[in-house]
């Protein structure tokens, strides 16, 4: 009886290890981009990847991802060398030129546009010349305008540009009269509009947007997850609506299936 449950116990051992050694771990690089991640670097990350990951690691246990904290500056290199296996979220156009990576299409459609103080008198066509203007942007962003140039001495040269970390510092200074127009993230936007509605009246929105994305993940050369594999794990998502419900709460259009 002993040697009975010595062997059930053993077994047992050796099946948990086998399941262990089956779950590979998936590193996705993160730098602060809200709202998709906010403050990757702390304890509690918060946004639309955390949550996503978290979504792809109860679904299945083939892989488990993971964040790791990078900056607009050094993912490149971080995705190059192997630091971690892929990013979410991102679009060639952002400065990925001279990188190897696979991409994959995410489906997810997000925007840039363009923000003022309203005034009277001030409409749509404020937004026809930005040259001249005072403009606030987010540091390290790639703006269309700009040729997707994202230069902080270029901007402030072309542009006039102020840059900071972040959309509520360049709401603010629009509204405070210290910027003329920014560029904002659509999806920030419109969250920024529940969280404060007091102040959605004093904003004038363009029309006319900066540039719309159709977001991409872009796997290192030494990914542990191929394109066509996590395809897959997003498809799973979307046939239990799981990540349609993420997208909406996040203010994302979603292009799944069309």
């Amino acid at each position: 009886m002993v040697t009975l449950l010595r062997g059930l116990l053993l077994g047992l051992v050796l099946s948990v290890a086998c399941v262990a050694q089956a779950t590979e771990e998936v590193r996705v690089g993160a730098y602060h981009f809200p709202p998709y991640i906010i403050k990757p670097e702390s304890e509690r990350p918060s946004g639309l990847l955390p949550e996503l990951l978290q979504a792809l690691n109860q679904r299945q246990s083939d892989y488990h991802f993971t964040l790791v904290a990078t900056s607009t500056m050094r993912r490149y290199r971080d995705l190059q060398s192997g630091r971690f296996d892929l990013m979410l979220f991102e679009s060639p156009a952002w400065g990925w030129q001279d990188i190897a990576y696979e991409t994959l299409g995410m489906q997810i459609e997000d925007a840039e546009v363009y923000v003022a103080r309203h005034q009277a008198g001030r409409d749509e066509h404020y937004f026809d010349e930005l040259k001249g203007k005072r403009m606030a942007l987010y540091s390290g962003y790639h703006y269309g305008f700009a040729g997707f140039n994202a230069d902080k001495q270029f901007l402030a040269d072309q542009f006039n540009a102020v840059l900071t970390y972040s959309h509520d510092s360049n709401l603010i200074m629009l509204l405070r009269g210290r910027a003329d127009v920014a560029v904002v993230t659509r999806s920030y936007l419109y969250a920024y509009q529940q969280h404060y509605p007091e102040q959605s009246s004093a904003l004038l929105i363009s029309q006319r947007v900066d540039q719309v994305y159709q977001h991409q993940a872009l796997f290192g050369p030494q990914s542990t997850i191929s394109p066509p594999v996590f395809a897959d794990l997003l498809k799973q998502l979307h046939r239990n609506q799981q990540l349609d419900k993420l997208l909406s709460r996040y203010h994302l259009r979603d292009l799944y299936g069309q």
